[in-house]
């Protein structure tokens, strides 16, 4: 990898971490909050589900603004709007303003999901693109490593409140990283006047790729069973086996593990098999590993280690998954990168929030209906890949 691409995954890895930041640092705390707002589980797991929904449906117009207006300025507008509703969250006065809050800071954050794999497929196709994916990643893949452990540094002396404060201090980071060391890709030339039609136009165009959508969606179950984990994780690994939130981060962190170390391998094995070969054989592995992990809690083997050693290998599949289902799912819809890009983010987050909405319901504080959840979505994912990975043109491998 080129120094250009070095410089380019370590700006978009750091703007694609704010989002994650944003979730995986107060992850620690939601137990505290839930105790101190006076609310339930469930409610406090709106907090993450209302995120999520604004995340994940925002996308929407960032994408086409960012064909219309280049890159950077839906950017500047975002952030923004996270950074303000990252302080609004630090004063929140009970669990319902928590949710409201969470949500716009979800319209916010929504920008550095969708606009950053934008940039990507200005400048970058095929294996390169997937090689700068991966990297991107792996600045990313830091976020469920370290945040939590730098949310319970911050929550046992200062309180949860303080997390949302670093959160925004992060933001005014993102801003000036932002203007001063991210180049605009979309040159005005290539910007195409906003027409809703054409918007339209564009969203037909993409329902109607078979491709498209199966890669789509196949990343957006993977992206449903971590993020049911994600609302689960704190209560079952606090409240359930009884570790201290510093405890909780470590195990956290090793569930990222296998994710971080397998996305640095996507590239190569797609430049050495084919991507799409990658995407199914890792598809099987995620739900092969998903249903084994589910049988065994199922007849009552209840033991931690074990639970995080399946985790572990389940999302390590995950990890070859994601980077390259995302990267194919651009390569023939290059002139409308960001649409294609924001869409794709969209249906993503909403499986990934109904994922959230679901287990809230059903989370008994034991481990058998998380595995039960993640187990489905793989199953999902894996009927997805045989029946249309098929029809993706074999040159989009290329």
């Amino acid at each position: 990898m080129n120094t250009d691409m070095i410089k380019m995954a370590l700006i978009l890895g750091l703007l694609s971490w704010i989002g994650p930041f944003a979730i995986d640092m107060y992850l620690p705390a939601m137990p505290t909050i839930s105790e101190d707002l006076g609310a339930s589980v469930s409610a406090a797991q709106w907090t993450l589900m209302s995120f999520f929904m604004a995340f994940g449906l925002c996308q929407l117009f960032y994408g086409p603004a960012s064909d219309v207006f280049g890159r950077k300025p839906p950017l500047y507008f975002g952030l923004s709007i996270f950074g303000l509703a990252s302080l609004g969250c630090a004063f929140a006065p009970t669990i319902e303003w928590l949710i409201a809050l969470r949500f716009l800071q979800g319209v916010g954050a929504a920008a550095v999901m969708s606009i950053p794999r934008a940039v990507i497929r200005d400048r970058y196709t095929g294996y390169e693109a997937t090689r700068l994916m991966s990297t991107i990643m792996l600045v990313v893949a830091v976020s469920p490593m370290l945040a939590p452990l730098m949310g319970s540094a911050i929550i046992v002396p200062f309180g949860w409140r303080a997390v949302f404060l670093s959160v925004a201090l992060a933001t005014v980071l993102a801003m000036l990283l932002t203007g001063f060391a991210l180049k605009e890709t979309l040159a005005p030339a290539d910007r195409a006047p906003f027409r809703f039609n054409a918007m339209m136009s564009a969203f037909g165009v993409l329902f109607r790729d078979s491709g498209y959508m199966g890669l789509t969606l196949i990343g957006g179950m993977g992206m449903a069973s971590f993020f049911a984990f994600l609302a689960t994780a704190s209560f079952l690994y606090i409240g359930y086996y009884g570790l201290t939130p510093f405890q909780f981060s470590l195990a956290f962190a090793l569930n990222a593990l296998g994710f971080f170390t397998t996305s640095q391998v996507a590239a190569n094995l797609g430049a050495r098999f084919g991507s799409i070969a990658v995407v199914k054989w890792a598809v099987a592995g995620y739900a092969i590993s998903a249903c084994l992990m589910f049988i065994v809690v199922a007849l009552g083997h209840d033991s931690f280690p074990l639970l995080v050693a399946m985790l572990v290998t389940t999302y390590a599949f995950l990890g070859l998954v994601v980077p390259t289902s995302m990267v194919l799912s651009l390569e023939e819809h290059g002139p409308i990168a960001g649409t294609a890009a924001a869409l794709g983010g969209t249906l993503q987050l909403m499986l990934g929030a109904l994922a959230i909405a679901v287990i809230s319901v059903v989370f008994d504080g034991t481990p058998l209906m998380l595995t039960a959840a993640i187990a489905l979505c793989s199953v999902v994912a894996a009927g997805l890949s045989l029946l249309t990975l098929r029809v993706v043109p074999q040159e989009a491998v290329a």
